[in-house]
């Protein structure tokens, strides 16, 4: 049994625009025949270990093997090689990642782990422009090499959401009224499209207007245009932001340097900053809070988030 260890050199690298990337197998992907890499965040696995005994469940959702006994807790195990329509070889899936996210726990099952990499951000590119809903960016493994190898980052918060609605239709709770000052705005930033579209009816709920970016880059980039904008009109950047709303992993620049960067710049270090990840524990925290965020919620209470955001403002 192998266990997965949230390393000093994962906090490290955090604060230098790196992650550590878990690459693993699913299996002959269709149509090329190839034994396909992909990525998680090794923040979001607690353990890597030989498939245990899974225990097959009557109606359990499609692609949920069933549920499996880990330490005394039961997760759900889902079929990860079947969700991206891959075949494993003969002896299937024999790995099994037991992740926690979101303030859920749940294990997937793959084909083989190869290795852990740091990647540079930089180097992570957004997938909306490649197609594939389930993957959130392309990692290219080994930097700038030219023939880098790629590695698909799958939107487990996605697939969570697809193979078991009830437990992700719990999360889009409705968020109380939200005054910010009279315009200004919400900026927010998230890689995943499914992650967008409930912070966007969270805020709609909420009452508040907001920008909706998909990277720390976008974001940062309609940061320095407004700041530019409220010059122009004798304003400062606050009267056009009223905060910035972010989550931590995104491609080409994550939101532990969005932070700094917005922190580090005398104009718009005023802005409050509220991290929204699903990246739960201490250790992802305290990165954000030395990065300068004003607060950390774990998705996806949005009810929480409101409340979070309300104080932060009240502070202003």
């Amino acid at each position: 049994m192998n266990t997965a260890k949230k390393s000093h050199a994962s906090h490290a690298a955090a604060s230098t625009n790196r992650f550590e990337l878990l690459l693993f197998r699913l299996g002959e992907a269709a149509g090329t025949g190839q034994h396909e890499l992909f990525g998680i965040n090794i923040f979001k696995v607690r353990e890597i270990m030989v498939m245990p005994t899974i225990t097959g469940m009557v109606n359990a959702p499609p692609h949920v093997l069933g549920v499996a006994n880990i330490r005394g807790q039961i997760i759900n195990v889902i079929d990860l090689p079947a969700i991206a329509g891959c075949t494993p070889r003969k002896d299937g899936a024999r790995i099994l990642l037991v992740t926690e996210f979101a303030r859920t726990t749940q294990g997937f099952a793959v084909e083989e782990v190869t290795e852990i990499v740091q990647v540079d951000w930089k180097h992570v590119l957004s997938a909306e422009s490649h197609g594939g809903e389930l993957v959130t960016s392309i990692a290219r493994v080994d930097g700038d090499a030219e023939d880098s190898r790629l590695a698909q980052v799958l939107d487990v918060e996605r697939i969570l959401a697809d193979i078991l609605p009830d437990g992700a239709q719990r999360l889009h709770t409705s968020g109380g009224r939200l005054s910010v000052p009279p315009g200004s705005v919400v900026l927010a930033a998230d890689d995943s499209a499914m992650a967008r579209g409930i912070i966007e009816k969270g805020l709609q709920s909420m009452g508040v207007p907001y920008v909706m970016t998909k990277t720390g880059k976008e974001a940062w980039e309609r940061l320095q245009a407004l700041a530019a904008q409220a010059r122009a009109e004798g304003k400062s950047v606050k009267d056009k932001v009223a905060l910035l709303l972010t989550d931590l992993e995104m491609p080409e620049m994550d939101g532990f340097t969005l932070t700094r960067q917005v922190k580090g710049d005398l104009q718009t270090s005023p802005i409050p900053v509220v991290v929204y990840s699903s990246l739960t524990g201490s250790a992802s925290e305290l990165q954000a809070q030395s990065a300068g965020a004003d607060a950390y919620i774990a998705k996806f209470h949005i009810d929480e988030l409101a409340d979070k955001m309300r104080e932060v403002l009240s502070q202003r």
